[in-house]
């Protein structure tokens, strides 16, 4: 696995967990995970893959540290790098933007020259709606570890064999 960091954006600490148990399960140790409000575009230059997860709030918004995050990253080289993105909603309650986030960084990260991986199958997930989903697919690993956390493991765990070819 070439150069991997791991950036999360949490206000209540779930994605950062989740960010944090990637890195265990991927060998990543904690110098290479970042809170997206600590970095800076220099932060990423010695990386070749960029694991991005964000929470969800509200209508599909991304996590606050976010919005200032993604400037840095668009004003990195990002040309040549695998980003893979993560995401943790609520299919419940906010069924119908879950986890649209991720969708949101997509979309502002789709022309850096950055090569996406990690995409998954929708039918994986019960939900109403989501800006997240692209040709079918999720356009990263999306989570609900409130309301369906026996499945997270798995999740993750499937999501790492889809990236494995990738990083």
């Amino acid at each position: 696995m070439d150069k991997t960091c791991i950036i999360y954006g949490s206000s209540t600490g779930t994605c950062q967990a989740i960010a944090e148990k990637i890195a265990g399960k991927l060998g990543i140790g904690s110098p290479d995970v970042y809170d997206v409000a600590n970095i800076s575009a220099d932060t990423v230059a010695g990386y070749k893959n960029l694991l991005l997860g964000t929470s969800t709030w509200g209508a599909g918004e991304l996590q606050d540290d976010w919005y200032d995050g993604l400037e840095k990253l668009k004003g990195a080289e990002l040309s040549g790098k695998t980003v893979a993105l993560f995401g943790c909603g609520d299919c419940e309650s906010y069924g119908d933007t879950f986890c649209g986030a991720m969708g949101e960084m997509y979309e502002s990260l789709k022309g850096s020259g950055a090569k996406f991986a990690g995409q998954v199958p929708t039918d994986w997930y019960t939900y109403g709606d989501s800006a997240a989903v692209i040709d079918g697919q999720f356009v990263g690993l999306a989570l609900d570890d409130v309301n369906e956390d026996d499945k997270t493991d798995g999740r993750i765990d499937a999501w790492i064999e889809i990236l494995k070819n990738s990083l």
